[in-house]
């Protein structure tokens, strides 16, 4: 091993500690809640299109005048009532989870060693605290 490490042979590798994963882990949840988020309003989407309901094109989707708009909806089967609020409610429950998980990320990175990096990084044009929280908790050091 000394003989590779003269010649160059050997590269450094970077381990990450436990707090490194924990953000890691952290992050990746909150990737996933936001996929869960995506296809859920996927699905409601889908499902009212499928009924010929329409959001004007140009009007912002997800605000709370697109929520009142949704739950105005009105099926004539009694049933397609049931599942569209289901699916409102999917979305809304999605939508809480990821704020949720963002809400504690931004708590937790004061505790971070990698907390100045993160600073520095949103210092860059178009790099937020969770991306630049995401893109470290994934190289890391």
């Amino acid at each position: 091993m000394a003989r590779q490490l003269r010649s160059g042979d050997l590269t450094a590798v970077w381990v990450p500690d436990s707090d490194q994963e924990a953000m890691r882990d952290l992050t990746r949840t909150r990737d996933d809640f936001k996929a869960q988020e995506h296809k859920a309003r996927q699905q409601l989407n889908a499902f009212v299109l499928r009924h010929g309901y329409h959001w004007p094109s140009g009007k912002k989707r997800w605000t709370q005048t697109h929520y009142n708009w949704l739950e105005s909806l009105k099926f004539e089967h009694e049933w397609l009532q049931i599942v569209l609020q289901e699916y409102i409610h999917a979305v809304k429950l999605a939508s809480a989870r990821v704020d949720t998980m963002t809400t504690q990320m931004m708590e937790l990175l004061p505790q971070w060693s990698l907390a100045p990096v993160v600073d520095c990084l949103v210092a860059l044009r178009g790099v937020d605290k969770i991306s630049a929280m995401i893109l470290l908790a994934e190289l890391g050091d």
